[in-house]
């Protein structure tokens, strides 16, 4: 169970967790985030999404005063709105995203990837457009080798016959750490972030800015890409009930569902104990 008391941070996972499945924000969700950004308590956005789409994580979590994107690659400091400072801004050579591909591929045969690179807004993606990527981003047919001349900020990849959870587990095994970090968040696709990234390394940096030990940070998420930050957070680690096996089994609590506004509601209790 949780801590007694309140929390010093809160961090959040967005897709599947605070957002909708019909993506979308409840007034009520946002209305008890403001309250407890009026208990002191600092709120982060940990997401997956990229710098590309700031602007709609912006919009989701207006109440945060941090936001960890990119899977941990990029700390944005929101306390002065007009003015956001970059704390992190980590990047994946090229040359090590194709190196990981070519291991995979000579394993697995042949594999459906997009890449992440541009972080102006919306910027599209870059790769192999398919039909199961379900998003709306507008999706720019690259060969691969053009995609991967510079640093990017992360690759998707996918296996037309291979269960994500499955590619996960043999990404994990052929990808050393040190190389790259994998991991998945329930979009069908494994993603390849830089070594050394993940939302627990991105809350890190946050709570060095702000002073907050790890047993201080409550979170809250709902797929594999959220394991390391419930691993690294001390005060509690809840997930949602929709939440991936994986994250329930290393969860202290479940909460409602993330079309019940589960987050919410676990907060607004808190708040009045």
């Amino acid at each position: 169970m949780r801590s007694s008391g309140l929390p010093k941070l809160i961090a959040t996972d967005l897709d599947g967790t605070l957002v909708r499945s019909d993506e979308t924000v409840s007034e009520f969700t946002r209305a008890v985030l403001e309250r407890v950004k009026a208990a002191g308590i600092h709120i982060v956005g940990a997401t997956g999404r990229g710098p590309r789409l700031t602007e709609l994580v912006r919009f989701d979590i207006p109440a945060a005063d941090f936001l960890v994107m990119g899977g941990g690659s990029r700390v944005v400091d929101l306390r002065d709105q007009e003015h956001p400072a970059v704390l992190r801004d980590e990047r994946l050579d090229g040359d090590v995203l194709a190196d990981v591909l070519t291991r995979l591929e000579q394993e697995l045969g042949t594999l459906s990837v997009l890449i992440e690179a541009g972080d102006h807004h919306e910027a599209p993606l870059w790769g192999d457009a398919d039909p199961a990527w379900r998003y709306p981003d507008v999706v720019e047919a690259r060969v691969r080798a053009e995609c991967l001349t510079g640093p990017v900020i992360k690759g998707f990849a996918r296996h037309p016959e291979c269960d994500v959870d499955q590619l996960l587990e043999a990404a994990q095994r052929l990808v050393p750490p040190t190389m790259a970090t994998v991991t998945q968040a329930g979009l069908g696709y494994i993603e390849i972030c830089p070594p050394g990234v993940d939302k627990a390394s991105g809350l890190a940096v946050v709570a060095t800015a702000l002073g907050i030990d790890p047993g201080d940070v409550l979170v809250f998420g709902d797929m594999p890409n959220d394991l390391p930050m419930f691993r690294w957070a001390g005060f509690g680690r809840v997930a949602v009930a929709n939440a991936h096996p994986q994250l329930r089994a290393l969860a202290d609590e479940t909460t409602l569902t993330n079309d019940e506004d589960g987050v919410a509601m676990y907060l607004d209790a808190m708040l009045k104990l």
